[in-house]
């Protein structure tokens, strides 16, 4: 069994974790340049801000919103993917980085493992060491667990 664990919103959930006050303003990443948005929250996403966005083109929607705009700080979204790794790798064997916000988890050998309350154990360990919302979906293969990822975000 395979797991894929996906920090939610990564790059903006990063920029949240030292501005609490943050937690529930939208929050729009920008790309190299500060020419596209390349994360945004939640909140950010209800408002019609969209993926690769030109921040030219939801200026006017972000200032009347009190958006929070950031220019990308891939040090710090290294840094904190690198510590959510590095707690994976407490609760599995076998991690396979597969992006800077994304893992498998091979659960291959975890036959006698309640894999569901071990992974709701993970996410929120994760949760409370870096304050950063995870999901995890889970599957024979990879590119079911990537699937199965995608479900677990919208039913978590």
């Amino acid at each position: 069994m395979f797991g894929l664990i996906d920090g939610n919103n990564f790059y903006a959930s990063c920029e949240r974790i030292f501005r609490p006050e943050l937690r529930s303003v939208p929050v729009v990443v920008l790309s190299n340049d500060d020419g596209c948005a390349i994360a945004r929250s939640q909140e950010a996403k209800d408002l019609g801000i969209k993926m690769g966005e030109p921040y030219f083109k939801f200026k006017e929607i972000a200032e009347k919103n009190n958006v929070q705009v950031f220019s990308a700080n891939f040090v710090l979204y290294g840094d904190i993917s690198n510590r959510v790794v590095n707690i994976c790798r407490r609760y599995c064997q076998d991690v396979e980085v597969y992006s800077i916000d994304e893992s498998f988890l091979d659960f291959h050998g975890y036959q006698y493992t309640d894999l569901q309350k071990h992974c709701e154990e993970l996410r929120e360990f994760v949760l409370r060491g870096l304050d950063i919302l995870t999901s995890i979906g889970f599957a024979p293969t990879k590119t079911l667990a990537k699937v199965a990822n995608k479900i677990a975000k919208k039913f978590p």
